[in-house]
């Protein structure tokens, strides 16, 4: 395997391509179809005492463009991005994450309506995010890490309400998508699980 700028993979590396990894320059694609399609496992329900007569919108989270794919992410030592070549999200990862983070709020049944840009709500708070890091992270130990920083913004006005960073790590039992996906899956429900916490505690 090589880098983007196609130097020779270290020892670290090769191993992962032996586990099946290939690295994908970050404006195009693989080569071949992804045979998997993985997406991410509801936030169970949380314990809810009272309910809010409010609606809240969830924004599409940003990323940068490595993270802004369906391909799912690994990055090695020296910050090095590469991804699985036959396995992917079901989506391009910002809406599958902007999907849970709808369905976990709608789920608690706290708020008067959560909704997307286009559902035509009358909102009172907008939910923005960015992904800072989705990916298995190898470098020291294999691992899940998901890593998502949260604002809530008052819509009547624009002005951030509070804001706040999530992150969770998860060891993972192999550097393969099956069990890296297992543990970023780990990861994403400890962070929005939070998150739903949190918002509910601002609004």
């Amino acid at each position: 395997m090589t880098d983007r700028g196609g130097s020779k993979s270290t020892t670290r590396r090769g191993f992962l391509t032996l586990a099946g990894l290939g690295t994908v320059a970050l404006a195009g694609c693989t080569s071949t179809t992804p045979a998997v399609l993985y997406g991410l496992t509801a936030v169970p329900e949380l314990e809810v005492r009272r309910r809010r007569g409010v609606q809240v919108l969830v924004a599409r989270p940003r990323a940068l463009k490595a993270l802004d794919t369906d391909h799912i992410a690994v990055v090695q030592e020296g910050q090095l991005i590469s991804y699985f070549p036959q396995a992917a999200w079901s989506d391009a990862l910002p809406n599958v994450v902007q999907a849970k983070i709808a369905e976990a709020l709608q789920n608690t049944n706290a708020l008067r309506g959560v909704g997307l840009p286009g559902d035509g709500l009358l909102i009172d708070y907008q939910l923005q995010s960015d992904i800072r890091t989705f990916a298995l992270h190898t470098a020291g130990s294999d691992r899940g890490v998901v890593e998502i920083a949260g604002r809530l913004v008052n819509d009547k006005n624009g002005r951030t309400v509070a804001s706040q960073v999530f992150k969770a790590e998860v060891a993972s039992a192999g550097v393969g998508p099956q069990q890296a996906v297992a543990a970023l899956d780990q990861a994403a429900t400890q962070v929005l699980a939070e998150m739903t916490t949190w918002v509910l505690s601002k609004v």
